[in-house]
């Protein structure tokens, strides 16, 4: 396997506890996307569907949180995630996961690691 590096954004896009930035994923699929957010100085990324039924999590695009700012919600069900880890700890999907993507900072750009 090949690991591919792909430019999602600079890193001062992505604010602690503030909106994602979503990019496509045309890999998975016409409209599939992904989005970072950044989370206790960390970035984290996940595919954009609940772990539920396949729907995208955000209810206006980039809107990823709750709001206390401490959980990824889904805006279909409600489910809450740990925005370090993707764990659905409320809802329909309790004890299931987001998809967590291979992301890297560095040079002050997030990048997307793939394997091709």
């Amino acid at each position: 396997m090949v690991t591919h590096e792909r430019l999602i954004c600079s890193s001062d896009e992505v604010v602690e506890k503030g909106m994602g930035v979503r990019f496509d994923m045309p890999h998975l699929g016409e409209r599939e996307t992904g989005f970072v957010l950044r989370y206790r100085g960390a970035v984290h990324g996940y595919i954009n569907q609940c772990a539920h039924v396949p729907a995208p999590l955000d209810w206006k695009e980039g809107e990823f949180f709750d709001l206390t700012r401490t959980a990824i919600i889904c805006a279909t069900h409600g489910a809450q995630y740990h925005p370090e880890t993707g764990y659905c700890e409320l809802g329909p999907c309790k004890g299931k996961s987001l998809k967590k993507l291979n992301i890297a900072e560095r040079d002050e750009k997030v990048f997307l690691i793939e394997q091709i």
